[in-house]
């Protein structure tokens, strides 16, 4: 059986390779795209250093249709310019954003669920 600890302990897993991989994904791609001026400011809004690196990734590794319906909002200052960064980005940059993004949800997922169960005494 599964209990709150295992998740804790997988969560924990996708924690580590996904800070690995927030380093390889910022020095490889994200300091590409601040080098360039047109994409320097379609980063998104940066609230602490590095928070340009999650809007990336985020931007890259979900679907276009999602990126544009958060441009279209009042708050899409807070969101990267997906045309841009599309336009600017190679295959293997939205991959890397990719593995970067989808264990950095897992691990939040995770570590959420064994909160959960926690509080549930499983």
């Amino acid at each position: 059986m599964i209990t709150s600890s295992s998740f804790l302990l997988i969560g924990f897993i996708f924690c580590l390779f996904a800070l690995i991989m927030c380093v390889v994904f910022g020095q490889i791609t994200v300091r590409k795209l601040r080098k360039k001026p047109e994409t320097r400011d379609a980063l998104g809004m940066e609230f602490i250093s590095g928070w340009d690196i999650l809007n990336v990734a985020q931007t890259l590794s979900t679907p276009r249709s999602w990126s544009k319906k958060l441009e279209s909002t009042p708050l899409s200052f807070l969101h990267a310019n997906s045309d841009l960064l599309f336009e600017h980005t190679n295959r293997l940059d939205r991959f890397l954003a990719f593995i970067f993004w989808i264990p950095f949800l897992m691990s939040g997922l995770l570590f959420f669920i064994s909160i959960i169960l926690d509080l549930f005494g499983l």
